[in-house]
């Protein structure tokens, strides 16, 4: 599991950002997610937006982890830091940082964006080395990547089959991000039942997804558009995230019947 609990969580979870529609998310949010690897309960993963400065602007500045728990971090120690600097105009990122540890594997990176020159520095710590890419407008990396699609203007009037897609900069290349929305269903939750809908991202096969279909995400069907359950079959296995606490949320979260 090289792309890590945290990788996994992000390119599975979405919201859609536009600046023309009023943010589905605020300074001060902050989800839980219970992983799931069969039936072992493997660990957690947290994500919240705190606010920095970069450029000397103030911007949102994005925080994943992940982390695995008793039995599973015996056998498999995962411990994942994403980090992202982005704008709070137009969701352009400044600034990423990837600190990993999966059962040994590790990096250690950080990514500086160049808007106006459409260039990404990549800092390697631990291979202390440096090198620039090039990439295309509005590209994002993996944590802005789930704020910038927060508010897209069309997640409302997608039809059943139809897909968005983004440019996305991950591992040194600039790859399309794709999701398809599948339907609606109402999910139950320890929350109650949750009205969502399920899209299913669309990702590069055999490397750890079994295929490239292999992703089924649910997501909130009110304003904050926040992921309620993940799952996706592995090369080996399968993995499911549960959403298992949150604060700060912008709008209410809509339960239909509460447990």
């Amino acid at each position: 599991m090289k792309k890590g609990i945290v990788f996994l969580l992000i390119i599975t979870t979405f919201g859609f950002s536009a600046p023309q529609k009023e943010r589905a998310f605020e300074v001060g949010e902050w989800f839980k997610f219970r992983i799931h690897y069969g039936l072992v309960n493997a660990g957690y993963a947290t994500l919240e937006v705190q606010e920095a400065v970069r450029n000397n602007k103030k911007v949102y500045h994005a925080i994943g982890k992940g982390y695995t728990t008793g039995m599973s971090r015996f056998f498999f120690k995962v411990d994942d830091t994403y980090e992202s600097y982005f704008d709070k105009e137009t969701g352009n990122p400044y600034q990423f940082v990837r600190k990993i540890d999966e059962g040994g594997y590790t990096k250690n990176q950080e990514g500086f964006f160049n808007q106006a020159t459409n260039k990404i520095l990549v800092k390697d710590y631990k291979h202390k080395s440096e090198q620039t890419y090039s990439f295309p407008d509005n590209t994002q990396d993996i944590m802005s990547t789930f704020y910038y699609l927060r508010n897209h203007p069309n997640i409302d009037k997608m039809k059943v089959g139809e897909s968005v897609a983004i440019d996305m900069f991950f591992d040194g290349e600039t790859t399309k991000f794709k999701l398809k929305f599948i339907g609606t269903e109402d999910l139950s939750t320890k929350f109650g039942v949750v009205p969502t809908m399920v899209f299913r991202p669309y990702v590069q096969s055999g490397r750890v997804f079994k295929e490239q279909e292999s992703l089924t995400v649910w997501i909130s069907d009110d304003d904050n558009k926040i992921p309620v359950a993940i799952k996706a079959s592995l090369a080996v296995g399968s993995i499911k995230a549960d959403l298992d606490g949150f604060k700060g949320l912008k709008y209410s979260f809509k339960v239909k019947a509460k447990k």
